[in-house]
């Protein structure tokens, strides 16, 4: 899809920080995380929802999510990891890793809220510099 950004990373258009690829998937970390450590798993094909995946591609997403949250709860020391399908925001099936540091009840991060009267949601302060973001991909060094 042309104007999709997941798309324009697997096609390398745009290059996200990534943690691992083959010819299917690709793992990147959010440019915005809610705790350090977030990544995205990608089919590199469009699919708009995670139901659209074929049963083949949804197995092999779902199994090496398991593989990489092993490895996450290892690096950050924690008892879960996060584990979203969303394709809300983006209209590409995409899933979120997100080590539940600090909070294991909160995967979507009162961090958010930047006023509690009004209710604002932003994900801008959040944003992390090319350089944390490669700090954090050589922290989890994730291999199959």
């Amino acid at each position: 899809m042309e104007n999709c950004i997941f798309c324009k990373f697997a096609h390398k258009e745009i290059t996200p920080t990534i943690l691992w690829e083959d010819e299917d998937l690709m793992i990147f970390l959010d440019k915005f995380p809610i705790r350090e450590g977030h990544c995205l798993i990608i089919p590199k094909k469009h699919y708009e929802t995670f139901e659209e995946l074929p049963e083949k591609l949804a197995s092999k997403l779902f199994l090496t999510a398991q593989k990489l949250a092993k490895q996450l709860k290892h690096i950050y020391k924690v008892e879960r990891i996060g584990f979203v399908f969303t394709g809300g925001d983006i209209a590409h099936a995409h899933a979120h890793l997100v080590p539940m540091i600090d909070k294991n009840h909160d995967i979507t991060s009162e961090r958010y809220i930047l006023n509690s009267d009004k209710l604002k949601y932003s994900s801008a302060h959040l944003e992390k510099s090319q350089q944390e973001l490669e700090n954090t991909r050589e922290k989890i060094n994730f291999t199959l």
